[in-house]
């Protein structure tokens, strides 16, 4: 007999942990190769983790709900190979009292940098050169991810020890952290602003001030939640996983990203005529439906060449100029939920290319068959709200995307035509697009040729184009 550690997987390029959402099989159950063990979730992404080897489930390393990094063992499996993979678990835990007294080298311990480590010491008695005491608060994981984030913010492990986590046991999670750098530079802006009050000489600008202070108080995230009142019958639903992600998603984008929208109505007539002409034909040839989808997707390609300042993001006082065109697709789900699969390299596909892009995503994302990199990478996000009667809408800019772009239903107007012979009154179909995007890196004349650029490929659209 031998004992095998299965680990996470490597999930996809940008993929660094998962949350184990659901075990497939219980202690003592038998197990085939590649039978499938667990299933995790990344971002909106759940994948099963298969076993590489046959044998016996001997033992669960983490429960539901738990964050696991990319190659740590998460369960132990008896396989009857005793000349393969014999390393034992290294997740047995002593019962010895005398546990938290053992010295440890500093380089040993996981999740502490030299940074944390000199907090330590300095907190300790028993420090000696290149040795530290194990203290409390190493009894916290904290996954690269959050020490990541920690450590850019110039936030100490003393002071990560005190942020309430959600995660499992306890856990700090990235939302955890982020929402408490959120808090802790709103506390920090208003301070700010009051300290520029008691120096003002101005008497007028001292009262503007005092009002600035005030709103952005009212305003900050730090402020209570409300507190919502339960009537008799009223259901209370708890939200899935995705949901919550999404609902987390939104609220930071909105505290992140002083959203600015513009919007455009464009004659997509000829566009409208074209499709009706080609896609019977594209169907029996390809197997599958021509939708506008492709056609706004390789529009919007078009002009983020032509204005590569929107294919941006940013980064504190940096703007990140995306050299890749990665189009995000939102895509709604059976369930009521929302998914954003990437167009990677939209810009180099041909319009086939495109569409059949747009049909293979839309339908692994709604088989949830979605791979973790499918909804990474993304620099600009598209999607058709029309596709639900609506006109208009003015959506929430995926951070850390600047900018995304929405499209309304085509709907058929009078309209007045200019022809040689002079004006005439004719039926055009019609779409409005809109586009939100982050204020403080696009500012509204950039904002507002882009969309109008978007507007003018599609309205310009050739009717003896082939495809």
């Amino acid at each position: 007999m031998a004992l095998h550690k299965l680990t996470l997987p490597k999930m996809g390029e940008s993929v660094t942990e998962a949350t184990v959402t659901k075990w497939l099989k219980e202690i003592g159950d038998p197990i085939a190769e590649d039978e499938s063990v667990l299933e995790v979730a990344t971002d909106k992404v759940d994948s099963d983790v298969p076993s590489t080897r046959s044998g016996i489930l001997k033992e669960r390393l983490f429960e539901d709900g738990a964050v696991v990094q990319v190659g740590e063992a998460i369960a132990i499996i008896e396989t009857d190979e005793s000349d393969r993979d014999t390393e034992q678990s290294n997740t047995d835990t002593s019962s010895s009292t005398e546990e938290d007294d053992i010295p440890v080298d500093i380089n040993d311990v996981p999740g502490l940098t030299e940074v944390e480590s000199t907090v330590e010491q300095s907190d300790s008695d028993s420090t000696s050169s290149g040795k530290l005491h194990v203290a409390e608060s190493l009894e916290r994981f904290y996954s690269p991810l959050v020490r990541s984030i920690a450590q850019e913010e110039g936030i100490s492990l003393a002071e990560l020890d005190q942020v309430s986590g959600s995660g499992a046991e306890g856990r700090i999670t990235k939302d955890d952290v982020l929402k408490y750098i959120a808090q802790k530079n709103s506390k920090s802006d208003v301070k700010a602003i009051a300290d520029d009050d008691s120096d003002a000489s101005n008497s007028f600008n001292h009262a503007i001030s005092e009002s600035t202070a005030s709103d952005v108080s009212r305003q900050s995230p730090v402020a209570k939640p409300v507190v919502v009142a339960k009537g008799d019958g009223d259901e209370i639903i708890e939200m899935d996983r995705m949901r919550r992600l999404i609902a987390d998603h939104m609220v930071s984008s909105v505290h992140t990203s002083p959203h600015v929208f513009s919007a455009v109505e464009a004659d997509v007539t000829n566009l409208v005529n074209w499709r009706n002409r080609v896609k019977d034909g594209f169907n029996k040839r390809e197997g599958e439906n021509i939708t506008f989808t492709p056609l706004i997707i390789e529009a919007i390609s078009k002009a983020l060449k032509d204005f590569p300042m929107i294919n941006v993001s940013a980064d504190g006082y940096q703007i990140i100029r995306r050299k890749h065109i990665n189009i995000g697709m939102a895509t709604a789900l059976p369930n009521g939920n929302l998914i954003v699969p990437v167009i990677k390299d939209a810009d180099q596909l041909s319009l086939l290319g495109i569409s059949h892009a747009v049909n293979d995503l839309a339908q692994r994302a709604r088989d949830n068959k979605l791979k973790p990199d499918d909804t990474q990478g993304g620099t600009f996000t598209f999607t058709n709200i029309g596709a639900f009667g609506n006109i208009f809408g003015m959506p929430i800019i995926n951070q850390p995307q600047a900018a995304i772009l929405a499209v309304g239903t085509i709907k058929k107007k009078p309209a007045v035509i200019e022809t040689p012979a002079g004006d005439l009154i004719g039926i055009r179909h019609f779409m409005y697009i809109t586009m939100s995007y982050d204020h403080r890196v696009i500012d509204g004349a950039l904002g507002g040729t882009f969309i109008k650029r978007v507007a003018d490929y599609l309205e310009n659209w050739d009717l003896d184009r082939t495809v």
